[in-house]
């Protein structure tokens, strides 16, 4: 078998026509959420590599667990190879657009200048395509991690208190100061096979069937493979497994394949790797000359964009109070109600939709048609996560399939 190393709510004071607005609004705001949704539950799916079968001591699965939550490496180095195909349309782009615009940072445009070094715009490009990257870390207070793309890099360094961002393609540099114990600043970010697998095991339950499928061998070292699969039916997901190193306990590579079949979901691992102590210079950082340095705590542009930031953050808050799970284990359900009426805005509604980059047509370049119980709505689909709004303005979004999302809105009606 031959080695899986991959190529590389509002007053009543308000007039009606800013309760208009917020309807329309809302519209707006709930399929962006639902792109949201999709990305992130790619690490929040029910638990948990690939090729070469070395000769390793048995293990159970409760073992092979236990190995993974013990493990306490500190120091590595690496290249980590990231495939995502969750089936969403070529976006252009759009994608990353509305995440940076929705977390209102520096980099989110608007009416700020805002950087193209700041990581929380830079960073969602992982939640779709393949991405290559560079790792380092020696112990909680210094990290790398570097995105090749185009020609072109990405670095985010983390060196002691001080957090830099900085972007090769336009010489822009972000600087912040992370609060003592800060964890690395990527962390909300999946980017490692550990940051999947961590998020991943935190859902493991009895609806779950977890196994050791052999092992592998993955950037030359030998692991385990730990297969989870859904004991239920109705769950988009196939399979989960990780290639668990056998040394150190270390994911090594996390692979997710869809019910559907065909290639995975995401697809991430080591192509090389080293557990030796990192060379201190490299998370050493000095902004080039020439380049525009941009502080997380400058005043002026940069603070209305954020000030603007938390508004829309608070806005989308409101919106999706309420939000409740149904349903248990893989088939888990999440819904909420936005308030908004006579469905989602298509092209045909003209102008607004100009502000987001052509949301109306992407979203009716996938979503279904269907009635029931409830009533009618869109479901709009992914190979992973699915999203049900219907026409009153509820939204039904898990990785189950489209029947799955139809019976709980018309078991909720």
């Amino acid at each position: 078998m031959a080695p899986i190393d991959s190529d590389d709510n509002r007053t009543a004071g308000e007039g009606e026509e800013q309760r208009a607005g917020r309807r329309k609004a809302a519209r707006y705001v709930v399929p962006v959420a639902v792109v949201g949704v999709a990305a992130a539950t790619i690490g929040l799916v029910p638990a948990l590599a690939d090729s070469g079968d070395p000769d390793l001591p048995k293990v159970t699965a409760e073992q092979l667990i236990e190995k993974i939550a013990q493990s306490d490496v500190q120091q590595l180095s690496g290249t980590v190879r990231i495939n995502t195909d969750l089936g969403l349309p070529d976006l252009g782009g759009l994608e990353s657009g509305l995440m940076s615009g929705m977390s209102g940072g520096p980099g989110s445009g608007g009416d700020g200048e805002g950087s193209a070094a700041d990581p929380s715009a830079k960073l969602t490009a992982l939640v779709s395509g393949s991405h290559t990257l560079r790792v380092a870390a020696d112990g909680p207070d210094r990290q790398k991690l570097s995105l090749m793309e185009n020609a072109a890099e990405y670095s985010l360094i983390h060196n002691g208190k001080d957090v830099w961002g900085y972007d090769s393609q336009s010489n822009e540099v972000y600087h912040s100061t992370a609060p003592d114990g800060a964890e690395r600043p990527e962390k909300d970010v999946p980017a490692t096979p550990k940051d999947f697998a961590e998020e991943a095991l935190k859902s493991v339950d009895d609806t779950t069937s977890v196994t050791v499928g052999g092992t592998a061998q993955v950037a030359g070292r030998d692991a385990y493979r730990l297969v989870v699969e859904p004991k239920q039916d109705g769950s988009t997901v196939g399979a989960i497994t990780v290639a668990v190193d056998a040394e150190t306990g270390t994911p090594l590579k996390f692979t997710l394949t869809p019910a559907s079949g065909g290639a995975a979901v995401v697809d991430v691992g080591f192509t090389k790797v080293s557990f030796a102590k990192p060379d201190a210079s490299t998370f050493d950082f000095t902004p080039p000359a020439g380049a525009k340095v941009t502080e997380a705590d400058e005043a002026g542009a940069t603070a209305k964009a954020s000030e603007q930031g938390r508004k829309a953050e608070g806005d989308l808050a409101k919106e999706m109070d309420g939000l409740k799970v149904i349903g248990e284990g893989w088939n888990s359900i999440a819904t909420f109600d936005t308030g908004a009426r006579g469905g989602l805005p298509t092209g045909a509604e003209g102008g607004d939709l100009g502000d987001l980059g052509g949301l109306g047509g992407f979203l009716g370049s996938f979503g279904d048609q269907v009635k029931g119980d409830f009533g009618s709505g869109t479901v709009f689909k992914t190979r992973l996560v699915n999203a049900l709004i219907t026409d009153d303005g509820k939204v039904y979004a898990g990785a189950v399939t489209k029947d799955a999302l139809v019976k709980a809105a018309d078991a909720a009606k």
